[in-house]
């Protein structure tokens, strides 16, 4: 089978059914707005932004490292030396967080209550534990069943915050039917139990994927592992800095009432840029262990550029769509919220650079030289850091948009050239460029398009997105038919 379109099958297996249950999922996005005030909400997204912080670190790099060892050695235990270490070392992170509680409380200087740091480190641990399993179902190229269980954990969660924070005030307050082990005024505390309760079914759901290993531990392989996923770890920490810190130093450098509540507008926002989101997300699930598959193959760097040329165009493809239907996208999230609309390019296209540095990120990861990713993941945490302290007191949210649109820029930047010296790779820099100057024409073309009418203005921007469909198409026809 031509590589390329088995690649593009597995990022739709994983895709489609991870966008379905991502969309739903997104759906709760209105729910939360219309139910919490902005300033409530913000308190959401600033936990979460913890919650995705924190994962990394207790995965360390082990799912690349899983990826590396277990596709060429079959005699060593990968899979239950691994577990092991992943098991006894969120075991001390959980005896830490109830040993800390406190102190943790009043750094996080929020108004919430104890248990949701307990419930979010919970399901810290258990999404931690269960990331290897998964990465044994894509090494194994069962995307059928990784796409089955993570919708099951996505609708799961759905229907836990429907049940709590729909269908139990409902009954209580129009029927004045007392639910037992409810109370209405917990409020956003429900959100954390919803999602502690769709991991542990995740974690059941697992079960056989643990089962059917015989565990035995190598001190040998650990410390090669050890070795080889450390820079991972910085990476893994550094990239979700990059994305979420925005959201934890925002309350803590507006000096303003508002503080809570201009973050609870950015997080809704961002969520705007959930089909992008989703995409780079999909395609990472399916290019890790495709591209480790295929690195000894005589055509394996002509693959690898064709893979960038495409999702490069996909990726543009989703940015110019979103931001000519973004007025009637908006709507589903509440007015209140519909200031930080202005964000959306900016966000978009960081997710795209995103994407793109993750494509790039091959050439450490093939060549061993992982410490070139933490090295570039500490660049990126640096930008991060910088911009948005000194940008947030001044233009506030912008601010945060701009220093995640130039933190994964200048990554991108920099892991193409270190990239052309280490492993290099003779990328169609003409052609990627081709696809960014025809979109951001395209896009800067159809601002200049303005009616009254919101559903005119859509039909009349149509036409663009087909210009732009029909010069990929143009272009990759003889990649997207011809074998690699």
């Amino acid at each position: 089978m031509n590589p390329l379109k088995k690649l593009a099958g597995e990022t739709i297996i994983y895709g489609i059914p991870t966008i379905v249950a991502r969309f739903l999922n997104w759906l709760l996005v209105p729910l939360y707005t219309s139910i919490f005030e902005p300033e409530v909400y913000g308190i959401v997204v600033t936990l979460l932004a913890y919650n995705a912080i924190f994962m990394p670190l207790l995965t360390y790099g082990m799912e690349t490292g899983y990826f590396r060892f277990a596709s060429k050695e079959k005699n060593t235990p990968v899979f239950s030396t691994i577990i092991s270490s992943l098991i006894a070392t969120s075991a001390l992170f959980l005896g830490l967080i109830f040993v800390f509680i406190d102190d943790i409380y009043v750094f996080l200087d929020l108004n919430i209550k104890r248990e949701y740091i307990v419930f979010l480190a919970i399901t810290i641990v258990i999404d931690a534990i269960c990331s290897i399993p998964f990465a044994k179902l894509r090494l194994q190229s069962k995307a059928k069943k990784f796409a089955l269980v993570k919708s099951i954990n996505i609708g799961s969660n759905i229907f836990f915050n429907i049940i709590f924070l729909i269908l139990f005030p409902y009954l209580e307050r129009t029927f004045s039917i007392k639910i037992p082990f409810y109370d209405l005024s917990y409020g956003i505390g429900y959100i954390f139990v919803a999602f502690l309760l769709s991991s542990i079914l995740t974690l059941i759901l697992m079960l056989p994927e643990f089962i059917s290993e015989k565990y035995r531990f190598s001190k040998e392989f650990y410390i090669r592992v050890i070795k080889y996923s450390l820079p991972i770890l910085v990476v893994g920490i550094a990239g979700m800095i990059n994305i979420n810190l925005d959201k934890i130093l925002l309350p803590k450098l507006l000096n303003s009432e508002e503080a809570s509540a201009l973050t609870g507008i950015y997080g809704a926002n961002i969520k705007l840029a959930v089909i992008i989101t989703l995409f780079v997300q999909a395609f990472k699930f399916a290019f890790e262990p495709f591209f480790f598959s295929i690195h000894k193959g005589e055509d394996s760097k002509q693959i690898y550029i064709g893979v960038l040329n495409l999702f490069t165009a996909f990726g543009l493809f989703i940015f110019l769509a979103i931001m000519f239907y973004i007025d009637k996208l908006i709507f589903f999230i509440d007015p209140a919220y519909h200031s930080g609309v202005i964000i959306l390019p900016w966000v978009l296209m960081a997710n795209l650079f995103n994407g793109i540095y993750y494509s790039l990120s091959l050439w450490y990861k093939l060549s061993d030289k992982t410490r070139y990713g933490a090295y570039m993941a500490i660049l990126g945490s640096i930008i991060t850091i910088i911009l948005n302290i000194v940008l947030i007191p001044r233009i506030g949210y912008m601010g945060s948009a701009y220093a995640l649109f130039s933190c994964f820029f200048v990554m991108t930047v920099t892991s193409y050239l270190l990239g052309q010296k280490y492993f290099k790779i003779n990328y169609n820099l003409k052609r990627i460029g081709l696809y960014f100057t025809s979109a951001l024409s395209i896009f800067f073309i159809s601002k200049l398009i303005v009616n009254d009418n919101i559903w005119f203005q859509m039909i009349l921007k149509t036409p663009l997105l087909l210009i732009f469909i029909m010069i990929v198409m143009y272009k990759e026809k003889l990649l997207m038919f011809k074998k690699v």
